[in-house]
């Protein structure tokens, strides 16, 4: 049994962050009212876009 499957899962990234990119995600993030994990996804699809 378990979980009903999803369309597009998730899987978790783990990663260090100094100081100030930490910083620069929160205050992105809380601008935008999105998650952090939202705030990093975003910045992938513009780099998949270059």
């Amino acid at each position: 049994m378990g979980r009903p499957n999803v369309e597009n899962p998730k899987k978790t990234a783990s990663f260090k962050l100094d100081v100030s990119d930490i910083e620069h995600l929160e205050k992105y993030s809380n601008q935008e009212k999105i998650s952090k994990s939202e705030a990093v996804r975003r910045g992938i699809n513009k780099l998949k876009l270059k």
